[in-house]
């Protein structure tokens, strides 16, 4: 039975995931329209660093070609964001004045980076690292100049740090809290991945936090919060992110930090759904790319009528990374409190360092640092439940060991 036409507004990996599984045995629509804010077609973000770093190259990040489309009859225009939603009428109106109807419409508007709140950030030479664009964009500066601030130590903000770092450029990192990657590692795990990165050149700074950037007209220097001075060409805010969802609020939706939707991706309009980024769910919102890609799957199905009782889950999503060619991977609890006990390996000569959290004898949590083989069972342990104490002798080495001890 057809359902109309479906209109998608942005077209980020999350977007093209949807797309994918509403294809697999074809979809249900007489036309399914794709508008996207950037000039380009999907493509993998994750590999943005990469780019930058020199170690893929722009075709690479290419997610699906032209005849992919073509064959599944999807419409598609880029560059060309939806600027209005006229929810009475059911139509979109895009910044080109592009007037399209829709029985079903999808907003995968994306997140923003979010603005430090201090003086300076409109001077030259001040960027964020999101998109194709910045990362073109950083790729030309990084040939003109020779230093970079990069503010955030997280995933992003590191890998901003290690690809200009392989560009050549002396590049400090400043981090507000005392410890990198502080939402997916311990206190250890983190100070491995510092000493690691400075090993590699990169300059790391913890526990300070920007007060100005300073310039004339273009970015001369980093004041920090202890009137401290940190002299640059460049600065890469990346101090976490802001959910785009400017567009619902501007037609009434419900929204918070980001749009507010119910377990199957439905805004407080029944006509229009919202995944990735730029959602809310249970005053969660989501800044990797693994639940975007289940929630991709539970719309998919939602959208095709054939959904059931099956709805998007807020879990516990594992954390797997890999910065400057060291393997990260997190799941659940990362850090101790006084309900858990800790399995603690570290090997001094590899770089390689395990954290076990256990309460109750039931996992739940796993910090690992330099080998990752064994994250996914660790996992499944965390998801089942199951009581480990038979194998708290082995555990720490991974599952071979725990198999062949039972």
């Amino acid at each position: 039975m057809s359902r109309g036409t479906l209109v998608i507004c942005g077209h980020g990996m999350v977007a093209q995931r949807l797309l994918e599984h509403l294809c697999e045995g074809g979809h249900p629509f007489n036309r399914v329209v794709v508008l996207g804010a950037e000039p380009v077609p999907a493509y993998n973000r994750v590999l943005l660093s990469s780019v930058l770093a020199g170690d893929a190259t722009l075709d690479q990040l290419l997610l699906k070609d032209d005849g992919w489309f073509h064959g599944a009859g999807i419409e598609r225009y880029y560059g060309d964001p939806v600027t209005t939603i006229d929810r009475e009428q059911q139509r979109v109106i895009t910044a080109a004045g592009r007037n399209l109807a829709y029985d079903m419409l999808v907003l995968a508007t994306g997140a923003r980076s979010t603005p430090l709140g201090i003086p300076g950030e409109d001077l030259d030479g001040v960027m964020t690292f999101r998109d194709l664009r910045d990362t073109r964009r950083l790729i030309d500066l990084s040939q003109r100049h020779g230093r970079a601030v990069v503010i955030g130590g997280g995933f992003l903000g590191l890998e901003a740090a290690e690809g200009l770092r392989c560009r050549g450029m002396a590049v400090t990192v400043l981090h507000r809290n005392p410890h990198l990657l502080n939402r997916q590692l311990d206190t250890t795990g983190s100070e491995l991945l510092a000493a690691s990165l400075q090993e590699r050149g990169l300059g790391i700074r913890t526990g300070v936090s920007p007060a100005a950037l300073l310039g004339n007209r273009r970015v001369r220097a980093v004041q920090l919060d202890d009137n401290t001075l940190v002299s640059t060409d460049l600065v890469i805010t990346a101090a976490g992110i802001t959910p785009n969802a400017w567009l619902a609020a501007q037609a009434g939706l419900e929204y918070g930090r980001g749009i507010r939707v119910n377990r199957q991706l439905r805004t407080s309009d029944p006509a229009i759904f919202a995944l990735g980024e730029c959602c809310e769910i249970d005053g969660k919102t989501f800044g990797l790319v693994d639940p975007g890609y289940e929630q991709a799957r539970v719309l998919a199905q939602v959208l095709k009528g054939t959904v059931g009782k099956q709805l998007f889950r807020v879990t516990s999503q594992p954390t797997r990374l890999k910065i400057s060619g060291i393997p990260i991977y997190s799941c659940g609890q990362t850090r101790p409190d006084e309900h858990t006990e800790s399995i603690v390996w570290q090997d001094h000569e590899q770089n390689r360092y395990c954290r076990l959290l256990l309460r109750g004898g039931r996992l739940v949590g796993t910090v690992l640092f330099g080998e990752t083989s064994d994250g996914p069972w660790y996992a499944e342990q965390i998801r089942k439940g199951h009581d480990l104490t038979p194998w708290r002798a082995t555990l720490a080495f991974g599952r071979d060991y725990c198999e062949q001890a039972a």
